[in-house]
């Protein structure tokens, strides 16, 4: 059960997926969480590096979408202004806004990545899915309520799993 919470690669940030890679072995789409994945959760716009960042994704052919559990105004302000479809209170982990996301990427579980920054919504949802998990670190440490929540559950499944000798992520 616990390794549905274990990503299939874990890196520093977004910066760091080997875009070039993942498009030779296949992968077609990425599902990109926002708050605290691509920026802080008090951060209203993207950065001009991650607007470099979505344009190179677009340039190899991916088809890209922020799935975030915020709401309309948060998510919009921010997908908008990139031309980035978007869903907003997507109760994540539930599998609906997954096979949303899939439908209107036109794209299958196995060519996705999913990137995020919790295992608790993130992770555990897509692997539930069937994608390519990947963990990044928390971009700030400004956190909501729930947020906190899942930190401190997430570090009692990182403990079990470590205790029965699981190993972090894998490699691209």
């Amino acid at each position: 059960m616990l390794t549905k919470f274990v990503p299939s690669l874990i890196v520093n940030s977004i910066y760091d997926i080997d875009l070039v890679e993942f498009k030779k072995k296949g992968y077609n789409a990425i599902i990109v969480d926002l708050d605290n994945t691509l920026v802080g959760s008090n951060e209203a716009y993207a950065t001009p590096e991650l607007e470099k960042w979505f344009e190179q994704a677009k340039a190899h052919h991916f088809k890209v979408m922020v799935v975030s559990n915020n709401k309309k105004k948060r998510v919009s302000a921010f997908a908008e202004p990139l031309q980035v479809p978007f869903i907003y209170q997507a109760r994540k982990p539930i599998a609906s806004a997954f096979i949303e996301a899939l439908s209107v990427l036109d794209a299958k579980p196995e060519q996705t990545m999913m990137v995020g920054d919790q295992l608790l919504t993130d992770v555990l949802g897509g692997n539930r899915q069937g994608m390519f998990t990947i963990l990044v670190n928390p971009v700030s440490n400004v956190e909501g309520v729930m947020t906190r929540v899942n930190r401190k559950v997430e570090r009692i499944i990182k403990s079990r799993l470590k205790k029965k000798g699981h190993r972090w992520g894998g490699t691209q």
